[in-house]
């Protein structure tokens, strides 16, 4: 190594961040939830997966406690177990409407094991009861770790309905204040955002509502806090809203598709550079 790149190398200044948590550990916490809840063998060991849970527990307490407080942690754990068992149900009932809305999937341990839409929607409905709950920073944490991993944005704020089917899924983004009816369907490219972005805003719903039973395409963009899609709409590939629409509405751009047959093309000019 040259001098000239030592000298270089020692103008750096790092800058030092207090961060009490270990984000390494805490996205193992996510995938060690997700095979505990599911644990996907011929036999299950119910000892073995509380001992696990505990060992979890553990870590996620001390993890809470040092960005708040031991008083507030030991709450927090408390409610959030209580409503565990439930939000193992909830997601089980999620992986039956997978399996039966998608040809594909030829059974319920595909779905588990396979789906990123799924998975996604697993680690939102954890992220999202730490949220209800007040825990700082870890639910964006698991949320964004679940983003990284099969590229669907959820915001843990986000209000999720039942069988929320994610279908494909990259490339979803469904902001915070967003809320999603039961029985909704949307594909892959899909934003639900905000129409515009201003810090003033953060405390404001921002993204859209999305009622029961409503279909929204590959592409589609709805923007804003006060859209909202009625129920039983079905919205088209590539439509992009900033309005409310009424229930039952049929919403699609307008493309004039030209087909020609190989008889009727005409040859076009064959440049060689």
């Amino acid at each position: 190594m040259t001098d000239r790149i030592t000298q270089l190398i020692q103008k750096f200044k790092p800058q030092s961040y207090n961060i009490p948590i270990d984000k390494i550990k805490l996205e193992s916490i996510v995938e060690e939830f997700y095979h505990l809840m599911f644990p996907l063998t011929s036999k299950v060991d119910v000892e073995l997966i509380h001992a696990k849970l505990v060992l979890l527990a553990d870590v996620l307490l001390g993890a809470i406690s040092k960005i708040s407080s031991e008083e507030f942690a030991t709450e927090v754990m408390e409610k959030f177990f209580a409503d565990f068992p439930d939000i193992q149900k909830r997601l089980m009932q999620d992986a039956q409407c997978y399996f039966e809305n998608d040809p594909a999937a030829k059974s319920i341990e595909e779905v588990i094991l396979t789906y990123p839409g799924f998975f996604a929607l697993s680690v939102h409905r954890i992220a999202h009861k730490l949220h209800q709950l007040r825990v700082p920073l870890i639910p964006r944490l698991f949320s964004e770790y679940a983003h990284s991993k099969v590229g669907i944005d959820i915001h843990p704020g986000a209000e999720i309905g039942e069988n929320l089917f994610l279908d494909h899924g990259t490339g979803i983004v469904i902001g915070e204040t967003t809320i999603v009816g039961n029985n909704v369907k949307i594909y892959q490219g899909v934003t639900l955002g905000a129409l515009y972005l201003e810090k003033k805003l953060s405390s404001t719903k921002r993204h859209p509502t999305v009622e029961d039973n409503v279909v929204i395409y590959a592409g589609a963009t709805i923007l804003g806090g006060n859209t909202v899609i009625g129920r039983h709409s079905t919205i088209g590939g590539g439509a992009w809203l900033t309005k409310s629409v009424i229930p039952y509405s049929l919403v699609y751009n307008k493309v004039d598709v030209k087909i020609k047959t190989v008889k009727d093309f005409q040859e076009p000019n064959d440049f060689v550079i």
